[in-house]
């Protein structure tokens, strides 16, 4: 997924109790649920939260297995269904899907880099049912945006396909994955989201796992940039009330507390991976050594949801050590991230290093203010291979 937002849904979770006395209370199915179609995707972010190893084409489920899945998912009470990748326009069967999941009445958006969008196949979406499109922005001009993605000529074909959204009548979300290098650009971005109509747009400063902890160098803002985001984004909140709907979350690393993430591990979201694995969230692969059940076993989403180990094993605040056991926002961040965790402190059982509580953290922020501060700025390129260094200016 080349952006890095969660799905746009209002969850609201449904919690039920068993039948009998004493049997344990489990979670109610959440509205939304993050299908990766692929990884397959023409750019190269280097802050893509796909998996460093990730799945080929001969892995993805099928059409048929989807739509099998779409039924599962209707059946249980999902309401949302947010098809994502990689590029999800990859694959040559998306009107297809997008007409299951109408037809079985399960709201859709699409998230793309639009790149491979054009208006006849967005009108076909439309018809099809589509409810939202979401397109990932790197930056507010060609220079910046096209250097990013490492695909030529890609913002412009964003802007005509965001143009192409509105004109077939579909909404626009714009979601601006922002660090170190295209920080500056905020304003423009803010602009270029209300001439483009959107109705929202996602300032969503890059998540340090996968691709971006192995770009954190690279991506990694000045304390500075932050506190001038948050006066641009506050100003723009207030003037633009209204017109544009802003989401804002300060970068982790600078953060007090951490986020509540995915609304809590296991609490009110999952996502299916392209081969089928039903995962807490997008980059729960993240950490090695969990292993995660697939709607190609024998098992139903919704006793993977209730009892698959790799939901429980977070779930809830048991599962906590201190100081997040004693904490008096534990139900509130419910210990923040897992896999950020996992890849600062090599365990995803510990206090999230974004917390100021944790012993880690100060140590987390210097290490920002230390890599911000060396202007690292060549990108490793995402790619099936592993990555790709960014060749130098001449």
């Amino acid at each position: 997924m080349t952006d890095q937002s969660p799905p746009i849904a209002d969850f609201q979770l449904i919690t039920r109790t068993g039948d009998e006395a004493g049997q344990k209370t489990t979670y109610g199915i959440p509205l939304a649920v993050l299908a990766e179609l692929t990884h397959r995707c023409p750019l190269q972010c280097p802050y893509c939260s796909n998996p460093l190893e990730m799945e080929v084409a001969s892995a993805e489920l099928t059409t048929a297995e989807w739509c099998r899945v779409m039924d599962e998912l209707a059946e249980i009470g999902v309401l949302q269904i947010h098809f994502s990748g990689g590029e999800p326009a990859v694959r040559k069967d998306l009107v297809q899907l997008v007409r299951h999941a109408t037809r079985v009445g399960l709201y859709s958006n699409l998230i793309t880099s639009a790149v491979m969008l054009t208006k006849a196949r967005l009108q076909e979406l439309a018809d099809a049912g589509l409810c939202h499109v979401q397109i990932s922005v790197q930056g507010s001009e060609s220079r910046v945006a096209d250097r990013v993605g490492g695909f030529k000529n890609g913002h412009v074909k964003k802007l005509q396909v965001a143009a192409w959204t509105r004109e077939v009548g579909l909404p626009l979300t714009i979601n601006a994955v922002m660090h170190r290098q295209n920080l500056h650009q905020l304003p423009e971005i803010i602009d270029m989201a209300v001439a483009l109509d959107a109705d929202r747009l996602e300032v969503a400063n890059v998540q340090y796992y996968g691709w971006a902890l192995k770009n954190r160098e690279a991506l990694i803002p000045t304390f500075a940039q932050v506190e001038t985001t948050n006066q641009i984004v506050a100003e723009a909140q207030d003037r633009l009330a209204g017109v544009l709907d802003i989401d804002y979350v300060v970068p982790d690393y600078y953060a007090q507390r951490p986020k509540q993430c995915m609304g809590g591990w296991g609490r009110q979201f999952f996502n299916i991976s392209p081969s089928g694995k039903v995962l807490p969230c997008h980059a729960a692969e993240s950490i090695t050594g969990m292993e995660f059940d697939s709607v190609r076993g024998n098992k139903s989403i919704r006793w993977i949801w209730d009892n698959s180990e790799a939901f429980n094993k977070y779930r809830g605040t048991g599962w906590m050590p201190e100081p997040c056991q004693s904490c008096e926002f534990k139900e509130i961040d419910f210990g923040g991230c897992r896999c950020q965790a996992f890849a600062l402190t090599g365990s995803a059982d510990n206090t999230d290093p974004a917390c100021a509580k944790s012993d880690l953290h100060a140590q987390i922020f210097a290490r920002a203010t230390t890599e911000s501060a060396e202007a690292q700025d060549r990108f490793i390129y995402r790619n099936f291979a592993g990555g790709a260094v960014e060749a130098e200016e001449l």
